[in-house]
């Protein structure tokens, strides 16, 4: 579970900033939506 949390406290550190160089709140919006439903897809496949 410490593997877990901590792998997804540095992606969530990579976004933050990726989100920094990108600057444009509706770009930055759609990836997010467009990595969390991918996300939720891959991390539910059987």
């Amino acid at each position: 579970m410490c593997k877990l949390i901590g792998y997804t406290l540095f992606w969530i550190a990579v976004g933050m900033l990726f989100m920094l160089v990108i600057g444009n709140t509706w770009m930055g919006l759609i990836l997010i939506a467009i990595f969390v439903i991918s996300g939720y897809y891959l991390f539910s496949c059987k």
